[in-house]
């Protein structure tokens, strides 16, 4: 039996094809090869288009059976990661009835710090486990406000994940952990949150049905079947955000298991068995994919913003006549420190762990007589690192100890100095494994329809490829502590 994986990112759409018997990777794709724009109509805005998402898809799944190496037909199940807190609204139609506001849009900071003041910090806290901060219930309360014949035409609102599966099948279905991530639910109530509902002025009419992640969310339709050549039985049988879907990929379930990711955002994701919340809501805290009442699993979120993004706006300021892997190596061949060059790589909207202020990056000290590609690429490798680590101190004051870092060999951690600038700036050992987000889907598609038993089952043939420790935690940390000094003199 063969296994799809959906990774909906905001660069790019990945699938996999992976075998349920042992786990391996039939084959896998892209689309598009160029990277995704996002779409600005003022600054601190970013749309994208659901219904580009879904050529998108199809055109990588298209593109992935065109590799012939496996029989399409012979998959029996989909499992979708993607993109979080990106607000999707469709009418009684399924109709689209305008861009997605996406995970870095800024526009709605304002109105969900009005509401973490008027519902209370306290209550929003402990029920919600965030601030509404910038998330998807306050991008929604801005469309309501500023867009008031597009919001009186919703019929349900969605995240990503949800819009490619209706898409799909035709269903339209959501789970805690993507009404968490929403801010739309209630911890202590186990519930929708009758604060934000009631503060907002929404109608719970606009949640889809909330189902499990592991679940049924719908089956194919048969004329999507047949465009993609698909089984008209296959379902889709798991959703989840792409940052709980990187840890289930790593099999981090349990407390105390430690995730990491560094794509176009970078993130640092721990489990946690209790409610709790960081007093700022500079860190956030999710329903886990295995979260449920009974057993609690939340997932303890670090977000920066302005990650891989960094290290494509350097590729193209530097007219894209290096390769990403060409890129590395100059960076390779630069001493640690750069030569005194700094940079902050928040330049991708309100930075969560600065309570969203918009700091914007920025280049420090740079001689145009000793700095050259190799240093600007190494500066903005250290700097996504040094970010990384003054996030995760964050996260530490929140009772996050990581032992170890799992984390995917994809992104930016395919960078040699990109891995060892982070594992020596956070002074924590991290353990690579051939995984991305699209296998991490497949699996959750398995087990989601039965094939594996638990994700024990799913996982009993999962091996790190390397493990990474610490050896220059010294040089590191003095390069971290002015790094920091130019954030502090930034901001």
């Amino acid at each position: 039996m063969l296994l799809l994986g959906i990774d909906l990112g905001t660069s790019s759409v990945k699938v996999a094809v992976i075998d349920a018997a042992n786990g391996s990777t039939l084959a896998s794709a892209q689309y598009p090869d160029i990277e995704t724009p996002v779409i600005a109509p003022q600054p601190g805005w970013a749309e994208q288009s659901p219904e580009g998402w879904w050529k998108n898809v199809q055109q990588a799944i298209l593109k992935v059976h065109a590799q012939k190496k496996y029989d399409p037909a012979a998959i029996t199940a989909i499992g979708i990661s993607y993109q979080m807190h990106g607000l999707v609204l469709v009418d009684k139609e399924q109709n689209v009835l305008r861009n997605s506001i996406i995970w870095c849009d800024s526009r709605a900071v304002e109105i969900g710090n009005k509401a973490f003041d008027v519902i209370g910090h306290e209550k929003c806290l402990s029920h919600l486990l965030n601030s509404p901060g910038n998330f998807t219930a306050s991008k929604l309360a801005w469309v309501k406000q500023n867009e008031p014949e597009v919001y009186n035409r919703i019929d349900k609102i969605m995240l990503p994940g949800d819009f490619i599966a209706m898409k799909l099948t035709g269903e339209i279905s959501t789970s805690v952990s993507s009404l968490s991530e929403g801010i739309f639910w209630d911890f202590k109530e186990q519930r929708l949150s009758e604060a934000v509902f009631n503060y907002f002025g929404f109608d719970q009419s606009m949640i889809p049905a909330i189902k499990d992640v592991f679940t049924v969310h719908g089956t194919i339709k048969n004329e999507v079947a047949a465009t993609l050549s698909l089984n008209n039985k296959v379902a889709v049988t798991y959703k989840a955000g792409d940052q709980p879907n990187n840890a289930l990929s790593l099999n981090v379930l349990e407390p105390g298991e430690v995730a990491a990711t560094a794509g176009t955002s970078g993130v640092i994701y721990g489990v946690i068995d209790e409610l709790a919340s960081d007093k700022k809501s500079r860190v956030n805290t999710f329903a886990h994919v295995n979260h449920t009442a009974a057993q609690k699993r939340l997932g303890v979120l670090l977000c920066i913003n302005g990650t891989g993004i960094l290290n494509r706006w350097i590729k193209n300021i530097t007219g894209n006549s290096l390769s990403y892997e060409q890129m590395n190596e100059a960076a390779a061949a630069v001493e640690p420190g750069s030569s005194g060059l700094v940079i902050l790589p928040f330049g991708n909207g309100a930075e969560r762990m600065f309570e969203n202020k918009i700091l914007n990056s920025d280049i420090q000290n740079i001689d145009f007589n000793i700095h050259g590609t190799g240093h600007l690429v190494r500066a903005a490798q250290e700097g996504i690192a040094f970010a990384f680590r003054y996030g995760l101190d964050i996260m530490k004051e929140n009772g996050i100890q990581p032992k170890i870092i799992r984390a995917g060999k994809a992104n930016m951690f395919l960078s040699d100095v990109f891995t060892e600038s982070f594992v020596n700036a956070t002074n924590v050992p991290v353990e690579l494994y051939n995984c991305d987000g699209s296998v991490g889907a497949a699996m959750g598609a398995g087990i989601g329809s039965g094939i594996y038993s638990s994700a024990k089952d799913a996982f009993k043939n999962f091996k790190p490829l390397k493990l990474i420790a610490p050896t220059k935690e010294k040089l590191y940390e003095d390069l971290y502590n002015r790094w920091k000094h130019g954030l502090e003199r930034e901001a």
